[in-house]
């Protein structure tokens, strides 16, 4: 049996309750550095309710609990691509070419999604992102999809930092920024699906876990996200 999702309401009440309290529990600690503990708070956060939504979306699908399953923890390895092998002298050809299985990487993403058994959908969680991190999620999801053609790719974040309007999840159209989309025109293998939770722009300044920044999170902007996540599985139903 799959397990049972937290209800929309719940969901809502979870970052209440984490982005709310993340500011006190910081400046209790003393082990850990404040900035370290912030951002534990809220990555874990993202990645919980990650699951919970690709559940709820499933859900609203018709797909069937007990086929779902996640991954976060699993890793894939990419061998040395033999076109840039091609591309060196001969004699580091032939060493990589002795010892190829050395020469690799393990991609991963924060959420690995499956349906049946079989990989779907990979979601790396963010509290926010901005470009020089969007470059990095490129690459991974690159790497990734040279072992899974069909693997759906999805950026989830509280708030954004990219520019453009991926800041409003309630936009009737998404035309993002330019300078993301310059970078993800050079992965067009990977077509990322950007979805954003909270309203407005992140300011460094102005951290949702102090109270007098908090952003809360929009019942609509919640159902926008799942009902997100529900276009992409639906195909599996």
């Amino acid at each position: 049996m799959g397990k049972m999702p937290l209800s929309r309401a719940d969901l809502i009440a979870l970052y209440d309750r984490v982005v709310g309290n993340i500011d006190a529990e910081a400046s209790d600690g003393n082990e850990r550095a404040y900035g370290g503990v912030v951002r534990a708070g809220k990555g874990k956060l993202v990645e919980t309710m990650a699951e919970h939504i690709v559940m709820l979306a499933w859900h609203d699908v018709g797909g069937l609990a007990q086929r779902l399953s996640f991954h976060d923890v699993k890793k894939y390895q990419i061998h040395v691509s033999d076109d840039y092998v091609e591309t060196l002298s001969p004699e580091i050809a032939r060493h990589i070419g002795i010892s190829k299985n050395q020469h690799s990487y393990w991609a991963h993403v924060d959420k690995h999604v499956f349906i049946d058994g079989r990989i779907v959908l990979g979601v790396e969680c963010k509290a926010y992102t901005e470009n020089a991190m969007l470059k990095r999620i490129l690459v991974d999801f690159r790497l990734l999809k040279t072992l899974h053609p069909r693997l759906h790719c999805c950026l989830l974040q509280l708030e954004s930092s990219l520019g453009g309007d991926y800041a409003y999840p309630l936009a009737s159209s998404r035309f993002g920024s330019p300078s993301s989309h310059v970078l993800m025109s050079f992965f067009p293998e990977v077509k990322l699906n950007i979805v954003t939770l909270l309203e407005g722009e992140r300011h460094g300044n102005r951290p949702i876990h102090d109270n007098r920044f908090f952003k809360p999170l929009k019942p609509a902007s919640l159902d926008r996200a799942i009902e997100h996540f529900g276009t992409l599985l639906e195909p599996w139903v």
